[in-house]
């Protein structure tokens, strides 16, 4: 691919060729677990959360990208080079953590594709909620998730109606700048559960396991089925790597931006500030599409539901295979990789029970990106001890600007939890 890539003259196809699992990462952040978090975060509080966009946004480039090169060096995802170099006490809880909390996300989301498929037809969520999850499990099980992949990556795009939206509402543009650039800080529970929502639903633990294992199988695809043939990096293959997670990032916090922006400029404005449906969310598009709002909002909810359901179930059946040792991979067959495909199954059906236990979706969604925000910084620790090994990462240990990034992630992140935590104790 290397050698390909550097024959392409025509700089605008080469980039595109660039772009695979970083680009993918990024359009499932933009899960409904983030959409309606960003919703929510708009709704409730205005332009006050603008800024994280900017704060967020070489962060998570930057967690991003560690972990792709931990993945392309060592041949194996995280939880494989934990399992090779780490304690068995370091490696299954911290499997154990993402496996709950993706199981979670998983559950919320799907009810999230049945709640935007009522948006379209008048069919009960409830009643939609198991055939969806099975649709799902079908395409992993004996499709392609390359295929899946290829066809709602395009829905997500109707994100971007959020920015139409942000301008036909005709903000105060000096606000807007103000807020964008200027950080509000409020020490009220509110605030504080909005931002710890925000880091977690941007910066998931999903998301680690999920690049570092995408790059494994971009290898894998490549002819190198052994760990001695993937394990190692060129600087020119780190380098693709970096230009596609920083495309993957920045069209994760674009869409981030606006939808706060949107639902600022629309429903916070106009009194509504507690969203408690997808019907409710899609009035911030209003604006721009009038009756079709709802429509739109749909379709992205139904596109990165789909991307991203697979991506969270898929990531934990790395994360615990590679823990036990099992064979692997979205392009194995069932039979090859019964251990993998099992806790895809399984972390489905556990999840769907969220759907069943009365949760509003909306709130679902929330709350999902706040325990992802409190199980993060752990995370983030343990993968930043890793990118400093130089046992494990030879030459490619972090540099200064990846190591100030990520650990200003982790503090940050600590930072928001604790403080949160403080406000709850205090009242």
């Amino acid at each position: 691919m290397e050698e390909a890539l550097a024959r392409e003259p025509n700089p605008i196809k080469r980039f595109f060729r660039i772009l695979g699992p970083g680009l993918i990462t990024g359009a499932s952040d933009d899960d409904p677990s983030g959409i309606g978090t960003y919703a929510t975060a708009g709704a409730s509080l205005g332009f006050a959360t603008l800024w994280t966009a900017m704060l967020t946004l070489p962060m998570m480039a930057a967690v991003q990208f560690i972990c792709a090169k931990i993945g392309m060096v060592c041949g194996c995802g995280l939880a494989g080079v934990l399992r090779r170099h780490y304690s068995r006490w370091l490696l299954y809880p911290a499997v154990a953590a993402l496996t709950i909390a993706n199981t979670i996300n998983a559950g919320t989301d799907i009810g999230a594709i049945a709640a935007a498929v009522n948006l379209l037809v008048p069919i009960p969520i409830s009643a939609m909620i198991i055939p969806i999850a099975l649709i799902i499990l079908a395409f992993q099980i004996w499709g392609s998730y390359r295929f899946i992949a290829r066809v709602f990556k395009w829905l997500t795009l109707a994100l971007f109606a959020y920015i139409g939206a942000a301008f036909f509402a005709r903000p105060d543009w000096r606000m807007v700048l103000q807020a964008t650039v200027i950080p509000t800080l409020r020490w009220d529970t509110t605030f504080l559960v909005t931002l710890v929502a925000i880091l977690g639903t941007t910066i998931s633990p999903y998301l680690f396991f999920w690049q570092a294992s995408e790059e494994v199988e971009e290898e894998r695809s490549m002819g190198r089925r052994t760990l001695s043939q993937r394990r190692g990096a060129t600087d020119a293959e780190l380098r693709y790597a970096a230009l596609d997670v920083d495309a993957g990032m920045v069209f994760s916090i674009a869409v981030m931006y606006f939808i706060m922006l949107a639902t600022g400029a629309t429903l916070h404005a106009a009194g509504k500030t507690d969203i408690k449906s997808a019907a409710d969310a899609a009035q911030a598009l209003r604006p721009l599409a009038g009756d079709g709002a709802a429509i739109l909002l749909a379709v992205g909810l139904i596109g990165t539901g789909f991307l991203a359901v697979p991506i969270l179930t898929g990531s934990a059946a790395y994360a615990v295979s590679e823990a036990f040792g099992w064979k692997a991979g979205l392009d194995e067959k069932p039979r090859r990789a019964k251990g993998f495909y099992a806790v895809i199954v399984a972390s489905t059906a556990v999840g769907l029970l969220v759907d069943f236990v009365g949760i509003n979706p909306i709130d679902a969604l929330f709350w999902t990106a706040v325990i992802n925000g409190v199980l993060a910084p752990p995370l983030l620790v343990i993968i930043m001890i890793i990118a400093n090994n130089r046992t494990i990462m030879g030459r490619h240990v972090n540099g200064l600007v990846a190591n100030l990034l990520g650990w200003a992630t982790a503090i940050a992140m600590f930072a928001a939890g604790i403080a949160l935590l403080i406000t709850w104790i205090r009242s």
